[in-house]
């Protein structure tokens, strides 16, 4: 499993997390399915119970996730701009967040994913992928290499973990209603 946990963590950080600190997510989040019990008892400061819809393994890589790997938000305007701001100044993005601002939601995924498409073309751009169950926010989503899409959906239905490419998964619901 830590194995697994460990590419899937590096898959879906693109890039922006060193190496022992993958290891070291994947570590914990691998003791955690393990054991939930002792991993609790052992980390005494998580926040964590039974309610919550995930298990605390899951938990504990969501949560160890950076605001530059995971975008969580209410709104596509503000999911969008936390990617703008997870780029930084350097890259140039033609879609502005507030161009999002009265869209309604399967334009402005399709916007976001047309702009993300255009990134980094070595690797055929970026996929945004749904990503586990949002507890706080209505939107939880992380970048990913095109390249990569095919091997984050197998890691996660082998952890157990939802992923599923935002753009698509929300065209075929409103297909589907």
């Amino acid at each position: 499993m830590h194995t697994a946990l460990a590419e899937l963590i590096r898959l879906v950080s693109s890039g922006c997390l060193a190496e022992q600190e993958i290891l070291r997510i994947a570590d914990e989040a691998a003791q955690a399915y393990a054991d939930a019990d002792a991993f609790l008892a052992n980390n005494p400061d998580i926040n964590y119970d039974d309610s919550f819809p995930i298990p605390l393994g899951e938990w504990v890589v969501v949560g160890s996730l950076p605001d530059t790997v995971l975008f969580q938000a209410d709104f596509y305007e503000e999911l969008f701009q936390q990617i703008l701001n997870s780029f930084g100044p350097d890259v140039n993005f033609v879609l502005k967040a507030k161009q999002l601002a009265k869209t309604e939601p399967l334009k402005a995924l399709n916007r976001i994913q047309v702009q993300l498409n255009a990134l980094y073309p070595e690797k055929g751009g970026y996929v945004l992928v749904d990503f586990s169950e949002p507890l706080d926010d209505e939107l939880q989503a992380v970048l990913v290499y095109t390249c990569d899409l095919e091997r984050v959906m197998a890691l996660a239905v082998e952890l157990g973990i939802y992923a599923a490419p935002a753009y698509e998964t929300l065209r075929a619901e409103q297909a589907e209603g």
